[in-house]
Order: C-alpha cells, then structure tokens, then sequence
C-alpha cells in the first residue's frame, strides 16, 4: 500500500425518488447518502459494514456511476462518466451476474470485444491467465454457468471484473450467497489476488468477521452516514 489515493468520495449525498402514483399526486423523496467521505488507498482493503438498507449498496453504484448522485467521486484524481475501465464490481449473487446462456470464455471476453481491447488469440490467452488467477483452468471456458457450484460461478465473476485491469474493484457482500467453507475460501482469494496483483479493493459486507478478517481498515455506516472507523 502506497500513499496514493485511488478513490476519493467527496460530500457525496444522494435520493431516490419515487413516481407519483397519480396526476397530481406527490413525487416521495427518500434520502439513502447523507454528505458521504471517504478515501481508499492505492494497495488497500478498505472495509465498509453496515446493517442491511444502510446505504453501502448505493454507494457503490454512485462510484460506478450507475445512479445519480450530489457531490463528487474521483477515480485517480478524475472525475469520470464511464467508469468501467477503472472499477469494476463483484456482486452478491455470482448466477445472476452471468448470462446463462452463453459460455464461461465467451462470457470472459466479453469486456475485451466491448472496449475492443486485443486480437482474438490476446483475448483468449488474456482469459486463460485470468481463470488462472482465481484457481480455474482453461477447460472451464466450454463450460455453462448452471454446471459450476456457487464459488466457482463467484470466482468466474472476480475474473470476468479482473479482466479489464481496473484501478479498483468494488466486492458488494461477494460471500453473503456462498455457504460458510465457500465464502472463506473466497475470502482468501481475494486475500491472493491482492498480494499478487496489488488490488486496490472496497469491500462491501454486513459481515464483520468477514470484514474485520479481510481488510486493512473499517468504515460503518448507518443511516446513510458513515459513523466511524477503525
């Protein structure tokens, strides 16, 4: 870990707003980020706990850029619109995340064609060297999402997020779906893949033995507001 910052929240606040469920009915305004800050280190784990409905969902996906948000999030000192090239995520239903219908290498390369990054032998060789990394070989590629056991499904996820080479990996409650042996075998993954790649993460759980075992330092939030941290 240096002292790069990688990400920084600032002030960041946020609503959802529901339709109105008549002409002159009233639109609801529900606050879920109150004046949100954080900042994570390039080379660190940095842990967000929470009870359920706390807001630590909806922060991720303002760092995605998937919601609107007041405030600002810089990813390496930018404020980007498409954040996909700098954070990726890992979400908490691994056979949800995956098209069932196609296969794991196709599924792999997919993020490659989109940002048309490689030629087709690059590519493959790219998925490979990824499946690797998260403890899977090649003969995984001609395989379908429904023959792969709950951890192997997640572990095709963290590849498939890995495969861009972004600046930071968001994990929002990756283990929650897994039994208690799978989820601390993909603890301990995520513990590899950031000494051997230098992972900047942000690991999002309401566990916090899974949180307390896995990060460098712990922020809890409640209420939309963080309110303290380790």
């Amino acid at each position: 870990m240096d002292n790069t910052t990688i990400l920084s929240v600032r002030d960041v606040s946020c609503a959802y707003v529901s339709r109105a469920f008549s002409f002159f009915g009233k639109k609801h305004i529900k606050p879920v980020l109150d004046h949100i800050n954080l900042e994570l280190q390039a080379g660190e784990i940095l842990g967000l706990t929470g009870k359920s409905g706390c807001g630590k969902t909806t922060l991720a996906k303002c760092i995605l850029g998937i919601v609107e948000y007041e405030g600002k999030i810089l990813i390496d000192g930018k404020e980007l619109k498409n954040k996909s090239m700098q954070a990726q995520m890992v979400f908490q239903e691994p056979g949800a995340s995956l098209n069932p219908v196609k296969k794991i290498g196709w599924l792999m390369e997919e993020p490659l064609i989109i940002h048309k990054i490689g030629t087709p032998q690059e590519r493959r060789r790219k998925t490979d060297e990824m499946l690797e990394h998260v403890g899977l070989d090649a003969s995984y590629k001609t395989r379908r999402v429904h023959e792969l056991s709950g951890g192997q499904k997640q572990r095709v996820c963290i590849a498939r997020a890995l495969i861009l080479s972004p600046r930071l990996l968001l994990a929002d409650e990756a283990i929650s779906a897994l039994d208690v042996s799978t989820g601390a075998q993909i603890l301990n993954l995520f513990r590899e893949l950031h000494s051997r790649l230098g992972l900047s993460v942000l690991f999002i759980s309401h566990n916090k033995d899974a949180v307390e075992y896995l990060c460098d330092r712990i922020l809890e939030m409640k209420d939309g507001k963080l309110t303290g941290n380790q």
